[in-house]
């Protein structure tokens, strides 16, 4: 079996299992996903998604995270991981979207990595999320954690597994394989011990035995 055919078939098998592969995080706007994605480092899509409930209702607009005190946004998000720094680059983010940008978030990989707080992860997510462009593949340590079980990549770096996964994966793909990955790293293949049992997988992944 050749990489493209063992991607072909991994898709095939997750997307019986995963029928929507899209991203967990709650949104309306592109700039409530670029919100949520900044919230959504080093914390759970299900906690973001708490605090977003909330966080969506109060402020409505872009303007209204530009103007916020520092100190309130802060408040609001408080029980997120890392709420200092988030907190500033989503301010900032807003105020760039404003400034640079004219009230719009970008559809572009470059313009988005600009914005304070954004990576190429974040903005593939955002890119296939919020407008359906797959620029890449959004490298989470799900990812990368099945990407190598897989004997899909064996790079650690998340630029390497991502140039890895995009050579061997059809482009319209791109974004169904990170979130499919995601799912099944979530709830089967997990970290510390993986679900053999229930793995739709298990045949073809030369990792089985771990």
């Amino acid at each position: 079996m050749t990489p493209e055919q063992k991607i072909a078939e991994i898709l095939k098998r997750l997307k019986k299992e995963y029928p929507e592969p899209k991203t967990a995080l709650h949104f309306s706007t592109p700039f409530e996903l670029l919100v949520a994605t900044i919230l959504s480092a080093q914390t759970t899509d299900v906690h973001v998604n708490k605090v977003t409930s909330g966080l969506f209702a109060k402020y409505r607009s872009i303007g209204a995270y530009a103007d916020v005190p520092l100190e309130t946004l802060q408040e609001d998000i408080r029980s997120i991981n890392f709420y200092r720094t988030k907190t500033k680059n989503i301010q900032a983010a807003a105020r760039a979207v404003l400034e640079r940008f004219g009230g719009g978030v970008p559809s572009t990989m470059e313009e988005l990595i600009s914005l304070p707080g954004v990576a190429r992860k974040t903005a593939n997510v955002l890119l296939n999320g919020a407008f359906g462009i797959n620029e890449g593949i959004a490298v989470d340590t799900h990812v990368k954690r099945l990407a190598n079980r897989l004997g899909l990549t064996r790079h650690d770096d998340p630029v390497k597994i991502e140039k890895d996964l995009m050579a061997i994966t059809p482009q319209k793909e791109w974004g169904n394989l990170s979130h499919l990955l995601i799912f099944h790293g979530r709830r089967i293949c997990t970290a510390k011990k993986p679900l053999h049992d229930r793995c739709v997988l298990y045949d073809i992944c030369p990792s089985r035995d771990i």
